[in-house]
């Protein structure tokens, strides 16, 4: 995966063409699915049913917690230096290191034998994907509100920097507004992740769509620059609530056997909203405006938490 990775910033740096961007982001998506979802893999696979929430929650919070950096110093560095090249060596530096890292890695199937004797049965992929995506209720609407939250997401981080840009806001400003919602996402976790150990999953999870909604309207409301960092607490909170206990979510629900397929499906659905909200807030802005495509975003948010509650049971933690 990291051997994928490391050309993006390369071609980011050097594309002479939009087409080139777009294979960058096709190597971007490659990289993540195999290695952010390994990560999740091996961390359930080296966990407890009651402590699922947390090591998730470190997880997602290493992993959007550099996002949160790297988007503040990138916006810093574009804003000395110019878009291109400067802030694309930071991407480099990075990209290596997680090489290096990966290096060190080992793996954690033998941490997993002694679980999955009882529940060794085979199950085919499309088994597991026919039940993250409509025969297992819990899974589905798992997926549904994964997509919901990445949909907001890709409006978000497509029309967010141009809002505030509309809005006469110098570069290191946005960066700071958009660096502050993932902020906020990553270090909740290392709450809301452990607490879903404690109170149950089901209550954070609708609840936090809620809270992703109302940041979203906050934003489509307008306002200056402490507005929309507030607006991006609220929504980053929101989403914290939700990302690593959706993940321990899908582990409770799915046996041990087939649990890293269930954990693929699920991401499948949840980061498909990202390209479903690049493409779909786009058009929206594009036939009605930016605001009316935010407004749509909340409106999904709110959405997700009804459908969410109608099939999850309510306070659902470990598996019950």
């Amino acid at each position: 995966g990291w051997l994928v990775g490391i050309p993006v910033p390369l071609v980011l740096m050097w594309a002479p063409s939009w087409n080139w961007i777009l294979l960058a982001n096709i190597l971007l998506g490659a990289n993540q699915a195999l290695t952010w979802s390994m990560t999740v893999v091996m961390k359930v696979d080296l966990a407890s049913p009651a402590t699922f929430g947390r090591v998730i929650g470190w997880n997602e919070f290493a992993g959007y917690a550099g996002l949160a950096a790297t988007a503040g110093a990138t916006g810093l560095i574009a804003s000395t230096l110019g878009l291109r090249p400067a802030p694309f060596y930071l991407g480099v530096a990075l990209a290596v290191a997680g090489l290096l890292l990966s290096l060190l890695a080992r793996e954690t199937r033998e941490e997993t034998e002694a679980e999955r004797p009882a529940t060794r049965s085979s199950v085919g992929i499309l088994t597991v994907l026919a039940r993250g995506t409509w025969s297992n209720a819990q899974l589905a609407v798992a997926s549904a509100a994964g997509l919901a939250t990445n949909f907001k997401d890709g409006v978000l981080w497509g029309l967010l920097p141009m809002i505030l840009v509309d809005q006469g806001m110098s570069l290191d400003r946005v960066g700071l507004v958009v660096g502050t919602y993932p902020l906020f996402w990553a270090v909740s976790q290392l709450y809301f992740g452990p607490l879903s150990d404690r109170v149950g999953r089901a209550g954070l999870i609708a609840g936090g769509l809620v809270a992703q909604g109302a940041g979203v309207g906050m934003m489509a409301l307008g306002g200056g620059f402490g507005w929309f960092v507030l607006a991006a607490v609220v929504a980053g909170l929101g989403t914290g609530m939700v990302y690593p206990t959706l993940l321990a979510f899908v582990s409770d629900v799915a046996e041990p056997a087939w649990r890293a397929s269930a954990l693929g499906v699920y991401r499948f659905w949840r980061d498909s909203g990202y390209a479903a909200g690049a493409l779909g807030g786009g058009l929206v802005a594009d036939a009605l405006g930016m605001t009316a495509s935010l407004i749509v975003t909340a409106a999904v948010g709110g959405l997700a938490a009804a459908v969410f509650l109608s099939a999850a049971a309510p306070g659902m933690i470990h598996g019950r």
